[in-house]
């Protein structure tokens, strides 16, 4: 993303401050690439510190963990793993010719272990996804970290570091099926073994 930059810094540096909305632009962006890995072999975010969607930003000797970070620390499972096929039924919104699906979702394997990454740009309306695995008859255990703000320009300052962070979220299991609750503005990693 590439916004303002922050009042008061050089506006050459590109300096701005990383949000929910960037989170979720990143998650977005990533389950976009990965369900077309066929064709994306590689993608890199290039400003790293300090400049546009920053994974870290810095002052002085202190740095802080953005919510572009957690995204990225959430997808890595897809790294080396095998993608999978999946589909999202879900709503759209927006307004006029600028809707969107609420939910995206893409899915990896890798030594038997499953990564179903999923997103709700939803600004106020939290979803229950179920993520059902075709061919598996039942799964042994599954986990969820969910990444979520209060607002959707929620971020984390030097005063306060820890304002979005990766938290533990409740999963169910049914058979072949996995259950999360995923609140408004959020992204969700679930973590599957069969």
């Amino acid at each position: 993303t590439w916004h303002a930059v922050e009042k008061g810094t050089n506006p050459g540096f590109l300096y701005q401050q990383n949000t929910v909305r960037d989170a979720l632009a990143a998650g977005i962006t990533l389950n976009i690439f990965n369900n077309h890995c066929d064709r994306v072999r590689i993608a890199n975010i290039a400003q790293a510190v300090n400049v546009l969607q920053s994974p870290v930003l810095t002052e002085g000797a202190k740095m802080i963990k953005t919510p572009t970070w957690y995204v990225f620390h959430m997808f890595k499972s897809h790294m080396d793993a095998t993608h999978l096929a999946s589909f999202v039924s879900t709503e759209t919104i927006g307004i006029d010719d600028a809707k969107v699906n609420a939910v995206t979702a893409s899915a990896s394997h890798k030594k038997g272990d499953y990564t179903v990454t999923l997103t709700n740009a939803d600004l106020n309306k939290a979803r229950s996804v179920t993520v059902k695995l075709d061919g598996l008859k039942a799964v042994s255990a599954a986990e969820g970290v969910v990444l979520a703000g209060k607002l959707m320009n929620s971020m984390n300052t030097f005063d306060k570091p820890n304002e979005v962070v990766e938290k533990k979220c409740k999963v169910e299991i049914n058979g072949n099926e996995v259950t999360v609750k995923m609140p408004a503005r959020s992204v969700v990693v679930l973590k599957i073994k069969k």
